[in-house]
């Protein structure tokens, strides 16, 4: 009996002990959870607070850039008749090619307009009484009707005003050498003989009283004429200065209107932007370095400085562009930018990058986040501007002349494209 005692009093005993473990094992885990909960809770507290920004690091471009406002000059010569005052007749279209000689347009003479209407009331006349002959076409009709039926049919298929005037023109030319040829065929004395020899003495009075004007040099032609080829020419760019532009009153962008007086053949190879600018970039701007340009169009095109000058805190530079030359016609005055350089590779935000002290050196580095592991990288920087930053790695021979030993050096990470970045390193 006492026995049996015995083992009940051991076995709630050991039973106790079994219970009081249990216990331990649970609070201890229950510590660790409520730990956990606390630390989660305070690192989300943080996060909220100190948000972590990371970025993937990418290959990228940086530019330093500057807005300007330019004057367009160009290789222009204008070309005027004493005539002007009677109106024009286009020969070229605006942006055509002429070489030296060729003529561009033509004034219209006195009278012309009473005399047109002869000449086409006379057409009138001149067809009826050619299909009232009946004279049997030549192979030279034939051709010429076949000509004026195809550019007939043209004319549906085009919308370019000079382009259709052209075309008119080149109808009516053809309906006359048409008429002439069947004059040759006509009798003499003939009704449709008479008729032709008076259009032709029509067609005489108006050449005669018509003042063509040819191209005194090759080039392209423009109608565009502002009054301002001789204020802005390229003969000698110490002449300008940015009072002398000012003075101008030029506006920006404002298309230059046709003329119906003067014409004038432009360089169409090259023109030059005279602008002033008061950036560091300018002042140390050199003759002879190359730029580039983005127009209003947003092309980017290549230039070279042609000429500076400087003017207290200012700097008044002429930049030489063989590009975009037709496309600028229209405009005396334009905005663009000036891309002083650009640089290509490893591309960081500058608040990306921390700075540390080694003897008498200051060195870059970047914070990397790799597995959740942090680590310190060394970057050399390469180009930066107001924004962004291009780096790259540091071989062990610099990191070693700035100071660095082998043993810190060991195991040391290098930076490489798509790694994850800290936009702003804490340590």
């Amino acid at each position: 009996m006492k026995d049996n005692v015995k083992k009940i009093k051991s076995k709630n005993k050991n039973g106790n002990k079994a219970r009081i473990k249990i216990n331990k094992t649970f609070i201890i885990i229950l510590i660790i959870l409520v730990c956990i909960i606390i630390f989660g809770l305070y690192k989300t507290i943080v996060f909220i607070q100190n948000p972590v920004d990371t970025f993937s690091l990418e290959q990228g471009n940086i530019y330093q850039e500057e807005r300007a406002i330019g004057y367009i000059i160009r290789e222009e010569t204008v070309t005027k008749g004493s005539n002007y005052k009677n109106g024009m007749e286009k020969i070229k279209s605006e942006g055509e090619r002429v070489a030296k000689g060729e003529p561009i347009f033509r004034y219209y003479s006195n009278g012309e307009e009473s005399l047109i209407k002869k000449i086409q009331d006379l057409d009138k006349k001149i067809e009826e009484a050619m299909e009232s002959e009946n004279l049997y076409p030549t192979s030279d009709i034939k051709a010429l009707e076949k000509q004026i039926e195809d550019k007939i049919n043209s004319l549906y298929k085009v919308n370019e005003i000079q382009t259709i005037l052209q075309t008119k023109k080149e109808i009516a030319d053809n309906i006359t050498k048409k008429a002439k040829i069947a004059g040759e065929y006509s009798p003499a004395g003939s009704y449709l003989k008479k008729l032709i020899n008076e259009r032709k003495s029509y067609e005489n009075q108006l050449n005669e009283g018509s003042e063509y004007l040819t191209a005194k040099t090759s080039g392209m032609v423009s109608y565009k004429v502002d009054g301002y080829e001789e204020a802005l020419t390229t003969d000698d760019f110490s002449k300008l200065s940015t009072e002398f532009l000012e003075g101008l009153n030029l506006k920006v962008g404002q298309v230059i209107a046709d003329s119906n007086e003067v014409a004038k053949i432009i360089n169409n190879f090259q023109c030059y932007i005279a602008c002033t600018l008061e950036s560091e970039q300018a002042k140390n701007a050199k003759v002879g370095d190359v730029v580039n340009l983005r127009l209003t169009n947003d092309t980017e095109i290549s230039s070279k400085i042609e000429y500076i000058h400087a003017e207290n805190d200012k700097v008044l530079i002429v930049f030489n562009i063989d590009k975009q030359v037709q496309e600028l016609i229209s405009y005396r005055k334009i905005s663009f930018d000036i891309i002083w350089w650009s640089f290509n590779g490893k591309k960081v935000p500058n608040e990306s990058i921390a700075y540390e002290q080694k003897g008498e050196n200051t060195v870059a580095y970047v914070i990397r986040t790799r597995a959740g592991y942090q680590s310190k990288i060394y970057v050399k920087i390469l180009k930066n501007n107001d924004k962004y930053t291009i780096v790259d790695n540091y071989t062990n021979t610099e990191l070693k002349e700035l100071g660095y030993t082998s043993e810190e050096l060991q195991g040391r990470g290098l930076l490489s494209l798509y790694d994850e970045i800290f936009r702003k390193p804490t340590n």
